[in-house]
């Protein structure tokens, strides 16, 4: 990342603005078909970039918090 400030984006699920660099980012990709069970069925495959902020993702189970390693060690 470049120094400065983030671009900011919404998130997918809340609509909560943040900076580009705190967000999760994940790629959904979207199927588009005609339906026919023929030779001439049309497809279109799409992949798009979403972003959530850290707490929609981690409801959604889109990333699990990794914990830090000081933690784990008075945790045993």
């Amino acid at each position: 990342m470049g120094r400065g400030r983030d671009q900011m984006v919404n998130c997918g699920a809340c609509g909560r603005r943040l900076p580009r660099g705190k967000a999760v980012t994940y790629e959904r990709s979207i199927v588009f078909s005609t339906d026919l069970k023929t030779a001439d069925d049309v497809k279109l495959m799409e992949r798009r970039k979403c972003y959530y902020c850290p707490s929609c993702g981690k409801s959604l189970g889109i990333y699990e918090k990794k914990r830090k390693r000081a933690m784990a060690r008075y945790n045993r």
